[in-house]
């Protein structure tokens, strides 16, 4: 599966040398050397083969129209943003290992919160970058197949999305570009710390987001993936966005921290980065689902229940989801 190449035609960038992105002012990722340092010497706790969520799968409405919001949680990065009439997607992956591979690699402890079947017809699916465990090109070739959305995606990975079928229609923007999904809606690609690759000779050959969905509810914060970086991803966007409703923010996948720290949040840093949005609600992801890192699989959100009880936040308003599980409960079908 051939990853994205970046194109001469895209401008040097005070964020692209003229063949790779990278973070301004950031950590680059951690070396092929370090890699093997820490699969060498891996440890950290085993995860049951099956880790089902209490939740029961959601069977989401149809649409949800005008202010309301409606979230459902499918598992890992993956949600179903419900509102002003649209149906979005973040990082859909039904797929059951999140792999090159079929028959090796991380694979799924539950199944996703939605049944494909039954999600609603699909207006916009966002990809925030080219790691297995966000771009699953087969999810997006039954996607597109099914319901013809518009995918969004960050600069470079239209290659690889289109890899499977070549009529896959695929919008790429860089950071701070706002794209218009509808009436009032808009998604913009703000700059987060992570990379990307599909293999060994691609790093960074694509670019790599977070998405702010202003004009649905009170505006929406889709961090992907992404390190803490001295709190500036959050201060930018509260900076060009101001107070949002609802930030959408990784919890997961980040013990060794010497390994991974500069790209992957623990929940400490998640409820700080939520501190600096000064959003009014945030749901953890990235966790429970696959195994892609060291920590224990309920490791989390418990760590993330300390970290909120060391900043004084009610933890109502930082919630580690699980598959199936909705939110605003209230709103539930």
């Amino acid at each position: 599966m051939g990853g994205s190449r970046a194109s001469e035609a895209w401008p040097v960038s005070d964020h692209f040398d003229g063949s790779r992105f990278f973070n301004p002012g950031g950590a680059p990722p951690r070396r092929l050397l370090d890699v093997a340092r820490w699969q060498l010497g891996r440890g950290g706790d085993d995860w049951p083969d099956r880790f089902p969520s209490p939740f029961p799968p959601d069977r989401p409405p149809l649409r949800v129209e005008g202010a309301a919001l409606r979230v459902s949680f499918v598992g890992h990065a993956s949600f179903l943003l419900q509102g002003a009439g649209l149906n979005i997607l973040t990082d859909p992956v039904w797929s059951e290992r999140v792999s090159p591979f079929s028959f090796l690699g991380p694979r799924r402890v539950n199944p996703p919160g939605i049944a494909f079947d039954d999600l609603p017809p699909i207006d916009v699916v966002l990809v925030s970058h080219g790691h297995y465990d966000h771009l699953d090109v087969e999810t997006l070739t039954r996607l597109w197949r099914r319901d013809r959305p518009r995918i969004i995606a960050p600069l470079g990975h239209e290659s690889t999305i289109r890899g499977q079928d070549a009529d896959i229609a695929v919008t790429t923007a860089d950071w701070g570009d706002a794209v218009p999904l509808g009436p009032g809606v808009d998604a913009v690609l703000e700059q987060v710390h992570h990379w990307t690759a599909r293999g060994v000779l691609d790093r960074n050959h694509a670019l790599w987001c977070g998405f702010v969905l202003r004009g649905l509810g009170e505006g929406v914060f889709f961090a992907g993936d992404t390190g803490f970086d001295q709190g500036r991803p959050f201060q930018r966007v509260a900076e060009r966005h101001g107070p949002l409703g609802l930030a959408l923010l990784p919890i997961g996948a980040y013990e060794p921290r010497w390994f991974m720290a500069d790209q992957h949040m623990n929940p400490a840093d998640a409820v700080r980065g939520f501190g600096l949005l000064g959003a009014r609600q945030a749901l953890g992801f990235h966790w429970g689902t696959f195994r892609l890192t060291d920590e224990g699989i309920e490791q989390p959100p418990a760590d993330l229940a300390a970290a909120l009880r060391e900043e004084g936040v009610d933890p109502a308003r930082f919630l580690a989801m699980r598959p199936g599980q909705v939110w605003p409960r209230a709103s539930a079908a």
